[in-house]
């Protein structure tokens, strides 16, 4: 897991979510950094996102306040975490949570040649 750049200024934000989802198969956009995350629910999905064995890359909104709004109008999500599989908006921590605990998490990974099966 690595940390992405931050964006230089406010108007690129845009352009450095959607760059940043179309370069990296797996992306977390968190409070904090995947080694240490600053809000419980963050902190979830690394959690989660380590325990199928996916590699991802950790943005932290905190770092920013146009990112943080950015990512939220982005994606027409309220919250974070917000994470993007294959470009994909997946959902926040509660949709995370619940797909992990089906097993849905683990097959799309497994699906987009992400993990092993």
């Amino acid at each position: 897991m690595t940390d992405a750049a931050l964006p230089a200024s406010d108007t690129t934000v845009r352009d450095f979510i959607a760059k940043t989802i179309a370069e990296h198969p797996v992306v977390l956009f968190m409070k904090g950094v995947p080694d240490a995350p600053r809000c419980g629910f963050s902190s979830v999905v690394v959690q989660i996102l380590d325990h199928v064995g996916a590699e991802f890359v950790g943005v932290d909104v905190l770092q920013d306040d146009a990112l943080r709004d950015g990512i939220k109008s982005f994606s027409d999500w309220p919250t974070i975490p917000q994470l993007y599989v294959k470009g994909e908006f997946v959902g926040g921590s509660d949709i995370v949570r619940e797909m992990f605990q089906a097993g849905e998490l683990k097959t799309l990974m497994v699906e987009q040649g992400l993990v092993p099966a």
